[in-house]
């Protein structure tokens, strides 16, 4: 059995901690906006709201992340989806585009409140033994925040880049889109977990750190 020094756990538990605020707030952006676009079907299912009993799923919410933080890799994982109906849109296309994109866009936005509340806070406080875990609880805010996003942005069902696919499909083909997604769970975790244990890389990583740690280090530059 593994064993973990106190300063992993606490990291751990910090990864945690910060992954689901940032999982609530992008649930709750997926459900606000298809409603103010006509949706009421989250409103009504009662996920228009920042509780995180409302949005966690045992797995993807707690022992995902949980698992990824001691595993030493990046931390993203899922909450419960927010249900919606695009038969509500006035403009389907349009309508499956703005609330796939509001949770990626969601996170983009507290990763930059938080780097800007951490750009003139960390050098007034300075670094010492105390401070040094404020910082490290804004780095990994930003991080997993930017992580979120741009994992969510892949065009894969069930996440949220899959909209995007929507405006390019001709209408007779929107039924058998949805149909797909319903089963593209399994696809999912074969691209996501398989692949990386065949090939020599990790395709996921690589596209991560691309995106998420080239901006993370644009964001943070009181972080070294």
């Amino acid at each position: 059995m593994p064993s973990f020094t106190i300063e992993q756990l606490i990291l751990g538990l910090i990864q945690l901690l910060c992954f689901v605020p940032a999982i609530v707030v992008h649930e709750f952006a997926h459900g606000f906006i298809a409603n103010r676009l006509g949706d009421p079907t989250a409103k009504r299912a009662g996920r228009l709201s920042f509780n995180p009993l409302k949005h966690i799923d045992p797995f993807g919410t707690v022992l995902l992340p949980i698992l990824l933080a001691l595993m030493g890799g990046p931390v993203f994982g899922y909450a419960k989806p927010v249900p919606y109906n695009p038969r509500y849109f006035k403009n389907l296309k349009q309508g499956e585009v703005l609330t796939g994109l509001a949770g990626p866009a969601s996170n983009l936005i507290m990763a930059i409140i938080a780097a800007i509340i951490a750009f003139f806070v960390m050098p007034a406080i300075g670094m010492n033994d105390t401070t040094v875990w404020i910082g490290v609880i804004f780095v990994y805010f930003i991080y997993i925040n930017l992580i979120l996003m741009f994992f969510n942005l892949l065009p894969i069902p069930p996440l949220d880049g899959s909209s995007l696919i929507v405006p390019f499909l001709p209408q007779k083909a929107l039924p058998t889109w949805y149909k797909i997604q319903q089963y593209a769970l399994p696809v999912f975790f074969i691209i996501v977990f398989v692949l990386p244990m065949i090939l020599p890389f990790s395709p996921l990583g690589v596209y991560l750190q691309a995106t998420a740690g080239n901006l993370m280090h644009l964001l943070t530059p009181w972080a070294g």
